[in-house]
């Protein structure tokens, strides 16, 4: 992108300087009347307009250079990259800023950059500790640049200049204060908290819908639900569901909320709401595409607990529009049908005391693995709910029932692996990992206690597998950490994650080098196991190109350098007893630093060739990859046969992982392990306690699909275990690492419909004074600790 703009840049400056020539020249009676004197002057004065111009860096590369320089805390040059920025690029972003009406749907090349320079000189300041000139200077962008936008290319993410300018003012006024945000006791929400009053709940709990038209072309793309008495099934479906958009009109509490105007503003405002009432009229009655309006109007009657009519309005988007298209954040397609679908069997798993179940429903996409959706095909299986046993299975139990079927079964249909740690496959489909001859869930975290104040942002994140902070012998997080309430006595990370249930974490060879001695250590002291990972040219690590334009997985030096990092990464740990297996990349497919993104072919066929050189030099352990959710997996299926274990970072929400199980069996047919999943505990209008209780939530739906989905149990069979995202919050993670931020950085279906990365851990740094050491146990690893003990 940076390389694109300099282009531009440049070639609009050489432009205007050939008009300037010609319109000069093209009088040749003035050059008569000029003495020799002035044409030289005029030379050499064109001459160095047109080095200059040449020469002119661009305003991105000048950026580049300011963010470094600010990493090593090289104020000076901070200085003089982002005030040359400012220098040469500021008039012509002060012109681009001033047609601004909102924000631009992308950044805009210098406006971007000068505003970004303007805000790294302010940064800078307040590293300084000059907070008052710091606050100036953020200010100055807030005044200048309130519609500037920027990418920030280790996040993957745009972000608005003024916005975050603000937020580091209010940090200051913080700090000047000396008053700190209350979280045990959160900001009043902006609405009172109510319940969703039926009107009208329909004449049928569960709609039998051949009573009220009829499903044609049912397994193919001409599917369509062709509605013979649209009054007859208006009644049965009840208010807020398709295609009955006139009871909600006649709702009382509809007129009262529309008098009172508590129904203005846009829909998605009421998305999180507390007013669940108002939120239910507001999105029963909005123009939304109707596959999203009945997506979100479920969602709001399940949060107010009125289930049923929850399950009417999930199916009815399975009937009426099983195609229907959201967007992520990241602009990836959201199958608004599919996961209505999931939603449903969620549901019915959580409430046994419906006595239902979903049958013979499929929503299939063909060609949905990629961005775009003008060659879906949807092909299209509605189903209907049966009649089920009242049963309650408790989830603590079942996987002991799910070991005790695998220990019985021998019908084996293939087997991966000459060691310790072997894949099987069942004559059925379902897989299983082997260690040491007997089935292994992986119960894993990823482990990273950054102390607080490191950030990779300042280049000063350290390498906690070395670092001994009060100096006595020990690695700190690993061994010397202790719970809040019992400061006196150090209990380490090691022994409370196995006490929580972990049998293996997530590390990465590089950038930092690993301590193998206390790797050892964490096997056979505690009994954890690695999953050791390398980034394979994400964030360019390993490539050794450079940031910017990032990783090319056809260039043949990146290529090299990325097998030799791999190689290091096996010969390194190949022969140890704590290793698990090896996991290649981290979402390359999202891009960030690499072009997996736009390039997933050469991408995959590669990731296949190091899959090739890591069995070469290590045929004992099984090969993983660290993929983004389900993008691009058909192109996995085609390209990867030599990866053993289909591995992505999936953050679908509290029901659990959707189609990914069935998705890979059908397009790879590989065992499945989420190598990411988890939940802020922080959201904005709750308190501590009820975050915490919707974390722990989000977890246990999570962790009950991937037992449903393991071999033995009623799934799709390709579970062997997940990754939980992550074990303690990191607070480098929202750009200033001395503070909890806690501003939501991207929408997502999280507790208060954003993502606070700051604030993932199942354990906290607790108030920060005492890092990387003090703790706060949430809930969430209480119920890991009940889920995975028993």
């Amino acid at each position: 992108m940076i390389l694109n703009h300099k282009f531009n840049d440049g070639g609009r400056t050489n432009a205007s300087l050939r008009r300037r020539t010609i319109l000069f020249f093209r009088p040749t009676s003035l050059i008569s009347r000029l003495s020799l004197w002035h044409v030289f002057s005029i030379f050499y004065l064109l001459s160095s307009i047109t080095c200059f111009a040449q020469e002119k860096p661009a305003s991105g590369e000048l950026i580049t250079k300011a963010w470094a320089a600010q990493g090593e805390r090289k104020f000076d040059e901070v200085l003089e990259y982002t005030q040359k920025c400012i220098d040469i690029y500021q008039k012509e972003a002060d012109s681009q800023h001033a047609v601004l009406k909102d924000y631009p749907t992308k950044d805009q090349t210098p406006l971007s950059d000068v505003a970004v320079a303007c805000f790294i000189q302010a940064e800078a300041l307040m590293r300084q500790e000059r907070l008052l000139e710091a606050k100036e200077k953020f200010q100055y962008v807030i005044d200048h640049y309130r519609y500037a936008v920027a990418w920030d290319p280790s996040r993957g993410v745009y972000w608005k200049v003024a916005k975050v300018s603000q937020e580091s003012i209010d940090k200051i006024n913080e700090e000047l204060s000396g008053k700190t945000k209350d979280l045990k006791s959160p900001e009043k929400p902006k609405a009172d908290k109510t319940a969703v009053i039926l009107y009208d709940s329909g004449k049928e709990d569960v709609v039998d819908y051949e009573k009220y038209g009829e499903f044609t072309n049912v397994s193919s793309k001409e599917y369509k639900y062709v509605i013979a008495d649209q009054e007859g099934l208006s009644r049965a479906v009840g208010e807020g569901i398709y295609p009955n958009t006139t009871s909600v009109r006649w709702d009382p509490n509809f007129q009262k909320l529309r008098k009172e105007k508590k129904l203005e503003g846009s829909h998605w405002d009421y998305v999180h709401s507390p007013d669940l009432e108002a939120a239910f009229l507001k999105w029963a009655t909005c123009n939304e595409p109707g596959g999203v309006k009945l997506y979100y109007t479920g969602l709001i009657l399940e949060k107010s607990g009125l289930i049923k009519h929850a399950l009417k309005c999930y199916y009815a988007i399975i009937a009426h529009y099983p195609g229907a298209v959201g967007w992520t954040y990241w602009h990836t397609p959201w199958y608004v049908g599919q996961a209505a679908m999931y939603k449903i069997r969620f549901l019915l798993r959580k409430h046994p005391e419906l006595g239902l179940k979903l049958v013979d429903t499929r929503i299939h996409i063909v060609n949905g693995y990629d961005n775009n959706i003008s060659n879906d095909i949807v092909i299209t299986s509605p189903g209907k709910f049966e009649k089920a046993p009242v049963k309650k299975m408790n989830i603590f139990s079942r996987l002991k029932s799910v070991v005790s079927k695998l220990k019985k079964k021998k019908d084996l249909k293939g087997l991966i692996g000459q060691g310790q740690v072997k894949l099987l496959q069942y004559q059925d489909g379902s897989w299983q990992l082997l260690v040491d001859e007997k089935p292994f869930t992986v119960k894993a975290i990823t482990y990273q206690p950054t102390k607080i104040g490191q950030s990779p942002d300042e280049g000063s994140l350290g390498n906690w597998m070395k670092e001994d902070f009060n100096k006595n012998g020990k690695i700190d997080g690993p061994y010397d950490s202790y719970l809040e309430e019992n400061p006196q006595k150090p209990i380490g990370d090691f022994q409370l994650m196995k006490d929580m249930g972990v049998n293996a974490i997530r590390l990465y060879h590089h950038p930092k080098p690993i301590n193998k001695e206390l790797l050892r250590d964490l096997y056979s002291t505690y009994g954890i196991r690695v999953i050791m990972g390398d980034f394979f040219g994400k964030y360019a690590l390993g490539s050794k190109a450079p940031w910017n334009p990032g990783t090319d997985y056809r260039n043949p030096e990146h290529k090299k350098n990325m097998l030799e990092s791999v190689k290091k990464m096996v010969e390194e740990s190949k022969d140890e007893p704590y290793l698990l297996f090896w996991l290649l990349g981290n979402e390359n497919v999202y891009g960030v630093a690499c072009n997996a993104d736009k390039d997933p072919d050469s991408f995959f066929q590669f990731a296949n060739e190091a899959a090739l050189l890591i069995k070469s030099l290590d045929p004992y352990h099984p090969v993983a990859i660290a993929s983004g959710d389900t993008l691009y997996l058909d192109r996995f299926g085609k390209y990867c046969p030599d990866i053993d274990i289909f591995g992505a970072n999936v953050y679908r929400g509290d029901y659990g992982f959707g189609n990914l199980w069935q998705a890979v069996k059908e397009e790879a047919d590989k065992p499945v392990l989420p190598t990411e999943f988890g939940c802020p505990a922080y959201a904005e209008g709750l308190t501590q306690e009820e975050t915490e209780e919707a974390q722990a939530n989000y977890h246990q739906g999570a962790w009950e699909d991937i037992v449903l989905n393991m071999a033995g149990n009623e799934g799709v069979g390709n579970s062997i275990g997940g990754i939980v995202f992550q074990y303690v919050d990191e607070w480098w993670k929202a750009y200033e690492p001395r503070k909890h931020d806690t501003k939501g950085f991207f929408t997502g279906p999280f507790p208060d419909g954003y993502m606070h990365e700051e604030w993932l851990g199942v354990a906290s740094q607790s108030d920060g004074k005492d890092s990387p050491f003090k703790r706060h146990l949430r809930k969430s690893y209480y119920l890991y600790q009940k889920m995975w003990n028993e």
